[in-house]
């Protein structure tokens, strides 16, 4: 398959939904900051594939299960849906550095890298959003831009530049 799609990988908590400075541990604490489902829409129309892309190291910690990450997930991929476009794919490491290495877990690039395989997805065509520099050099790593966000932050404000060509922009980094 050649990699031809463009996406946007974006961070989960901080991004998507408001970031309580912990962990958001169940479906009840999880709440979807304002902007995201109308910006995701028009991104969605431009032709990106949407993937989500997240640490959950509060599983290692014991703090919440992976049910309780997938019912969330379900929950938000639900609801991209009932706003009228799909979110492509969701991927999330368990893993927490108190409790051992893991190349999935972010700044680690390999959720990046499963995702440009799975969906044909070309690095130079896609951004990567996040809160945190781990996000951002996690999209690095996998040769994908990125677009600092801060924590709770309205990701309507990026719009301008996602939708402008991200491989005029990639060019003039080579």
């Amino acid at each position: 398959m050649i990699a031809s799609q463009k996406a946007i990988f974006l961070d989960r908590d901080g991004v998507i939904n408001h970031d309580p400075g912990d962990y958001t541990r169940s479906l009840r604490e999880f709440t979807v900051l304002p902007t995201v489902y109308a910006t995701l829409k028009k991104l969605h129309d431009a032709g990106y594939l949407l993937v989500l892309i997240t640490n959950q190291g509060g599983i290692a910690k014991s703090l919440y299960t992976h049910a309780d990450v997938n019912e969330i997930h379900t929950h938000l991929k639900n609801q991209c849906e009932e706003n009228g476009f799909a979110l492509t794919d969701v991927y999330y490491s368990p893993h927490h550095p108190h409790f051992g290495e893991s190349l999935s877990r972010k700044p680690g690039s390999l959720m990046l890298e499963r995702a440009c395989a799975k969906h044909g997805i070309d690095p130079s065509k896609s951004w990567m959003i996040g809160d945190k520099t781990r996000d951002l050099e996690a999209g690095e790593g996998a040769g994908i831009k990125g677009l600092l966000l801060p924590v709770n932050a309205d990701i309507a404000d990026l719009l301008d530049t996602l939708l402008a060509s991200p491989q005029e922009d990639h060019e003039g980094d080579k």
